[in-house]
């Protein structure tokens, strides 16, 4: 299954006072891994940025002057994300923007029910969490946003692709080494099998410092200790 993890970047927070987009970042997954492939662009909005905004992410329209505007990039970008349910954090924002360059390019815009917004799934699976930004579940899953200085599309999107699928709780993908068809055996199956001991015992991972601490521990138990039992089965 292939899902887009899409952020933007824009002139500013307000559809209603013309702010337009200024950056597209988009990750791509299939079956919940990151495969590498992403599309990423810069745009001129051909207007100014806002100096909130310039704070935020840093781009300023000076930046932005020799980049295409969305009407030129449209059908490229319409292509990179085909039919795939896109993810997006605080959803209503992103598709608000570019639903609205969509439209301005006279092309379809983006329906509802394929986006998949993480802002409700965190409020749903993480409703303890005082505060469910970005920010807070990178804090909160341990995800290391270290580089992030400043927001930008791109980055956003690698980091809310790992947050998803820590809220889904997939973020160790699953290996299936079964050849097709099989399936694992089940212990409790009568046909005879049993796991067995290995083949070469596992090396010790404790130093012999930490082994004589443990047995003069164990020694202070007493001759009922647990460990003394399994010791001398």
């Amino acid at each position: 299954m292939r899902e887009l993890v899409l952020d933007t970047e824009t002139t500013g927070l307000r559809l209603q006072d013309d702010h337009r987009l200024i950056e597209i970042g988009i990750i791509e997954l299939i079956d919940y891994e990151k495969t590498g492939r992403q599309y990423h662009t810069y745009l001129n909005p051909r207007r100014s940025v806002s100096a909130g905004a310039v704070e935020v992410h840093g781009i300023s329209y000076e930046k932005l002057a020799d980049k295409p505007e969305f009407f030129e990039i449209a059908g490229e970008f319409l292509s990179f994300i085909e039919n795939s349910p896109i993810i997006m954090h605080n959803a209503e924002f992103d598709l608000g923007f570019l639903n609205a360059e969509l439209g301005r390019a006279g092309r379809e815009e983006i329906s509802n029910e394929r986006v998949i917004d993480t802002l409700s799934l965190s409020r749903k699976f993480q409703p303890r969490l005082r505060s469910h930004s970005l920010d807070a579940l990178c804090r909160h899953f341990r995800i290391d946003d270290s580089n992030r200085t400043l927001h930008g599309a791109l980055l956003d999107a690698e980091l809310l692709a790992d947050v998803y699928l820590k809220l889904l709780g997939l973020d160790k993908p699953v290996f299936d080494l079964w050849p097709e068809g099989e399936t694992p055996k089940s212990r409790n199956s009568d046909d005879g099998w049993k796991p067995g001991p290995r083949r070469k015992p596992l090396e010790p991972r404790l130093t012999e410092k930490e082994a004589e601490r443990h047995a003069a521990f164990v020694e202070t138990l007493g001759d009922n200790a647990l460990w003394k039992q399994l010791e001398n089965r």
